[in-house]
């Protein structure tokens, strides 16, 4: 059985769909012909999977859209050679899996800051700086267009397994283990499968499998931060008042709309801050400084995850990208912020680095 961390994210190994939402044979009995055009034509639709089989693995937007890009490459450069065998998308998925496990021979794991340490509670402590040994989780940008809008079952598949905190606690895997885990128990593929892909047995397949399911069970993601439903009335309503919180400065409006036990983590910041009162103390003494300071976009992230774009305003009264917060709402209230605090990843979600002057009047009402 798949951990529950996993549970509900792929149909049974028998279904045609599968969990991302691809109807395909394993085997190909016909090889696909050989020329460049076509395996363009081929190959194109596998990308969005592939960038988020890349980016489970990885944990880094940036890094997995590298080793997409590279995948296709070499892809393209052996195609004259590929003898359908097996399907193109078991190949592409075997050239992907061998680059990602490959450049995580230089650099396993990546975090979030509570995965560093315990949380502070003064608001002007001097965080020590992280080394340089440690990555970040980066979150991964929602596809504007939907491949599988037709399918609920397969949307909650796709949204699910990427999902900020199951890709946290994949960071917790050695990278084979992880990779059998993905492999398995979000993409449902038979062991078999995987052992051809590793160039490795059952057994050893089963072994790694059980031994990742243990650990993973250890990093304990509630059901609710790994299972994504569509934003309702109620949540809109929520974030369009802890918008109006931040662009007005008002933290009494803001702590209103907190869980007790919310969490604040401002990667690449060490430090973090766990409840209510610690949340609200770093905030209205380090952020709300006073109103208009804070400009705020709704986006998406990680499969449905509400997210917002701050933008700080500076010099000149520009307001220029400053941190992309990914939200976990719970019963009613905000129970988790990730603030990542990388003007990077902006470009990623599509997001200018400086606000238009037309989107610097306080924003408009969230909708879905």
């Amino acid at each position: 059985m798949s951990s529950p961390l996993l549970r509900g994210l792929y149909r049974e190994e028998g279904s045609t769909l599968r969990s991302e939402g691809v109807a395909v044979t394993t085997m190909s009995s016909r090889r696909p012909e050989a020329g460049a055009d076509d395996f363009v034509r081929l190959a194109a639709p596998y990308r969005p999977e592939l960038l988020a089989h890349c980016y489970r693995m990885l944990g880094s937007v940036h890094d997995a859209e590298d080793l997409v890009q590279e995948t296709y490459l070499r892809a393209w450069r052996g195609y004259a050679g590929f003898e359908g065998r097996s399907s193109l998308r078991f190949w592409l998925y075997r050239i992907a899996t061998s680059a990602c496990l490959t450049a995580l021979e230089h650099r396993s794991r990546r975090f979030l800051p509570a995965g560093l340490g315990a949380p502070v509670d003064d608001p002007d402590a001097r965080p020590t700086p992280a080394g340089p040994e440690v990555s970040w989780v980066q979150p991964l940008p929602d596809s504007p267009h939907d491949a599988f809008a037709d399918d609920p079952a397969a949307i909650v598949a796709v949204r699910g397994s990427v999902r900020l905190a199951l890709i946290v606690a994949l960071q917790q895997l050695p990278p084979k283990q992880r990779v059998v885990l993905i492999l398995r128990d979000v993409l449902a593929w038979h062991a078999a499968e995987v052992a051809d892909l590793l160039d490795t047995t059952t057994a050893a397949v089963n072994s790694a499998l059980q031994r990742a399911r243990a650990q993973l069970e250890q990093a304990s993601p509630t059901e609710d931060d790994t299972v994504v439903e569509p934003l309702d009335a109620g949540h809109r309503a929520l974030l369009d008042q802890y918008v109006q919180a931040f662009e007005n400065a008002d933290i009494d409006a803001l702590l209103r709309l907190l869980r007790k036990d919310v969490t604040l983590e401002m990667p690449p910041e060490p430090m973090w801050f766990a409840g209510r009162e610690a949340v609200g103390r770093f905030v209205a003494e380090r952020i709300f400084e006073h109103p208009g300071v804070l400009r705020m976009l709704p986006t998406t992230a990680n499969g449905g995850q509400p997210a917002l774009a701050a933008y700080w305003r500076g010099d000149g009264g520009r307001y220029r990208a400053h941190a992309l917060q990914v939200l976990t709402l719970r019963g009613g209230g905000v129970a988790r912020i990730v603030a990542f605090r990388d003007p990077s990843l902006f470009a990623a979600f599509g997001l200018p680095e400086v606000l238009p002057e037309v989107l610097r009047t306080p924003t408009a009402p969230v909708r879905s």
